[in-house]
C-alpha cells in the first residue's frame, strides 16, 4: 500500500499535463436553498409555495466528471449533447466558468436539457436537506443525424486527449447519447486505438461494451447477468465473466467497502477512504471516474488509479448540498494520512 501512495503522489503535480475527453450524458445541476421560515400559501391554490433565496448551477453527469478533472488541473473537452433552451446555456457556462472545452458539445433544438431539480430544506441546525428532487429528461429515441454529430466530434477529441471517459448515465435503450450504435461505434475505436485509455461507466448496459475498462458498482453488474443477488461470492464471480467478455478490465466499486478489480484473470481488492460525518454520496461514482482516468494516464496502474479515485470520492462525498469536488492539496493531504496510518498499522 506504501508504495502505491507514493506513487500517486510522485505523479499527481502533472496532472495538468493531461487531456480527457469526457463522452457521454450531461446533465444541469440546479440547487435551490429554502429556508421554511420564509413559506407563504399560495393565493390561487392555498398550497405551500417554498421560497427559495439563493440558487446554485454545476454541471452534472458527466459535468461532474469534468468538474473533478478540472479541479485536479487536468485539460477537459467535452463531447455531449445539450438543448437549445435556457437550461443548456446554463450547462455549458457552467463547462466554461470552470475552464474545460465545450467546443465540442452538441447543441440542438430537437431536444431538452437533462437537468437535475435539486430543492434544498434548511432544518434547525441550519445544514441543508435535500427534497423530493424534479427532473427534466429526455425520452424520445436518439436522432441518428445527432448520433453522427457525436461521433465525429469525439473522433476530433482523440487527436488530443490521452484518456476518454464515457458516461452512460441513463438506462432507456437509445435514449441517450450512448445508443446502441454508438456503444459499438466506442467499442471499435477503443480497439483501433490502443495506446489511449477508453473507460465505460454504464448504469444499465456495463456488460456491451468491449476492448475498454468497464467500471460498475455492486448494484449495477448484477443487472449484467439478470442475477438480483448482491452477495461478495456472486460479485467476484461476475466480474470474472465480465472480465473474460470484455477483454480489458473490470472495476467493480462497493462503497464503503471499496472496489474490486478485475484485470488479467487476477483480482484486486482496493480498501476504501474511512471518512467520519455527515456524508452525501451523491456524485460519488462520478468523482470515482475522474481520478481515475487521470491515474491512467498519468502511468499509474490500474489498482493505483482506482485508489486516487477512492481518494477523490471520500473527499467529495464530504461537502453536503452541492457537487463537490477534490484538488490536488486535498488529494495529497489525505493519501498522506493514509500513508501514516498503514505505517503505524
Amino acid at each position: 500500500m506504501k508504495e502505491q501512495i507514493d506513487n500517486i503522489i510522485r505523479v499527481i503535480d502533472r496532472a495538468n499535463s493531461r487531456t480527457i475527453t469526457v463522452f457521454g450524458d450531461y446533465c444541469l445541476d440546479k440547487y435551490l436553498y429554502i429556508d421554511p421560515a420564509r413559506d407563504e400559501p399560495s393565493l390561487e391554490t392555498g398550497l405551500t409555495a417554498y421560497q427559495a433565496d439563493r440558487k446554485a448551477l454545476y454541471p452534472g453527469a458527466g459535468g461532474t466528471i469534468v468538474n473533478n478533472l478540472r479541479s485536479l488541473g487536468a485539460k477537459v473537452r467535452c463531447v455531449g449533447l445539450v438543448g437549445d433552451d435556457g437550461e443548456g446555456y446554463e450547462l455549458l457556462k457552467s463547462l466554461e466558468r470552470i475552464g474545460a472545452d465545450t467546443s465540442l458539445m452538441v447543441r440542438s433544438a430537437d431536444i431538452i436539457t437533462n437537468t437535475y431539480i435539486k430543492p434544498m430544506c434548511k432544518t434547525q441546525d441550519g445544514i441543508y436537506s435535500e427534497m423530493n428532487r424534479l427532473d427534466i429528461r429526455n425520452f424520445s429515441k436518439m436522432a441518428n443525424n445527432l448520433q453522427n454529430k457525436l461521433l465525429a466530434n469525439l473522433k476530433k477529441a482523440l487527436n488530443d486527449s490521452q484518456g476518454i471517459m464515457i458516461l452512460e448515465q441513463f438506462t432507456e435503450c437509445n435514449g441517450s447519447v450512448v445508443t446502441e450504435r454508438t456503444r459499438e461505434e466506442l467499442s471499435l475505436l477503443a480497439e483501433c486505438y490502443p495506446e489511449k485509455f477508453f473507460c465505460a461507466d454504464s448504469r444499465g448496459n456495463a456488460g456491451r461494451y468491449r476492448n475498454m475498462l468497464i467500471k460498475c458498482n455492486h448494484l449495477e453488474l448484477p443487472r449484467v447477468y439478470n442475477n438480483g443477488k448482491q452477495d461478495e461470492n456472486c460479485i467476484v464471480k461476475q466480474g470474472m465473466a465480465l472480465l473474460r467478455e470484455n477483454g480489458r478490465a473490470v472495476i467493480v466499486t462497493l462503497g464503503e467497502n471499496g472496489a474490486y478489480v478485475f484485470e488479467k484473470r487476477a483480482m484486486f481488492h482496493i480498501p476504501a477512504f474511512q471518512v467520519k460525518g455527515p456524508l452525501d454520496i451523491v456524485g460519488a461514482g462520478d468523482a470515482t471516474n475522474a481520478g481515475m482516468i487521470l491515474g491512467l494516464t498519468l502511468g499509474l496502474t490500474l489498482p493505483e488509479a482506482v485508489l486516487l479515485g477512492g481518494c477523490v470520492a471520500s473527499i467529495t462525498i464530504q461537502q453536503l448540498g452541492v457537487t463537490g469536488t477534490a484538488t490536488i492539496e486535498q488529494v495529497r493531504h489525505r493519501l498522506m494520512l493514509l500513508e501514516n496510518d498503514v505505517n503505524n498499522a
